[in-house]
């Protein structure tokens, strides 16, 4: 909640562990007469990067946009840091907004913005800040997130694919947020942009205690930086482990995706 000074009122964030900062609980999403999740149960603890992966089509982004608010569910429970979102007050919302982050498939920068106008967005929404203070502020999270100091002035049709996704992560970090969701972070990235960005996202984690919720279909991300892994199909969670646990699954889907052939050098990998 934005106080006078200017600075974000947190709930109590309780020390790292397995706790829940987000419970999904027999959640059902239809459009129309089609459901696209049904009865889906999911938990994200504090202080893990969570990979969400599935089938294309199969609900990841739609899971994502109903925790968010963005879609209606038909039924389910969800409680993000301990509150429920059906039951809380317009001020509990309100200070939920100030301990989450988001970064949508492909960046979603405002394109008429620059760089560091669209990191201050976040600001101007909750907070009463000074201009200069805000552009110290946005400045900090655009060097944290690896991009140069010149960056900050540039328009986002000036930039690189991969500085669209590091602009939109320093956005989503603006508030210095205790969660940050993450939807196909490095989708049309390189695979050393896609490398690089995945260790930005474990080096932030370990280094301002985020909890991560990324949603992905890119197997060396999952390999690489998830400590659990949940996989969608058949609308709910088929199953949810390590990647050890993803390996020795028998559901044809996870088996296909995890010991098909583009994952056969990870899956070597990951057994050595």
């Amino acid at each position: 909640m934005p106080q006078q000074d200017g600075t974000i009122e947190h709930l109590n964030g309780g020390p790292p562990g397995d706790d829940v900062v987000l419970s999904v609980r027999d959640v059902t999403v239809a459009f129309g007469n089609k459901k696209i999740l049904k009865k889906l149960s999911l938990d994200v603890r504090r202080g893990e990067i969570l990979g969400f992966v599935g089938a294309s089509g199969a609900g990841k982004s739609v899971l994502l946009r109903t925790v968010l608010g963005l879609n209606r569910k038909q039924s389910g429970t969800i409680k993000l840091f301990g509150v429920d979102l059906d039951k809380a007050s317009e001020r509990e919302r309100l200070r939920l907004d100030t301990r989450y982050g988001v970064l949508f498939q492909q960046g979603a920068l405002f394109s008429a913005l620059t760089v560091q106008e669209n990191v201050q967005v976040p600001m101007r929404e909750y907070l009463d800040l000074p201009k200069k203070l805000m552009d110290e502020l946005a400045q900090i999270k655009i060097e944290l997130v690896g991009l140069p100091r010149d960056a900050g002035a540039k328009f986002p049709s000036e930039l690189s694919g991969g500085m669209i996704k590091r602009a939109a992560l320093a956005r989503a970090l603006a508030l210095d947020p205790d969660l940050i969701f993450l939807d196909e972070p490095t989708s049309g990235l390189d695979p050393i942009g896609a490398a690089e960005f995945d260790e930005l996202i474990s080096k932030l984690r370990d280094t301002l205690g985020l909890t991560v919720y990324m949603v992905t279909h890119d197997l060396d991300s999952l390999f690489s930086v998830c400590d659990r892994i949940a996989v969608l199909g058949d609308k709910r969670v088929l199953v949810e482990g390590t990647v050890k646990d993803m390996l020795a699954s028998e559901e044809p889907w996870v088996k296909s995706y995890f010991r098909g052939k583009r994952a056969r050098q990870l899956d070597l990998a990951a057994r050595h």
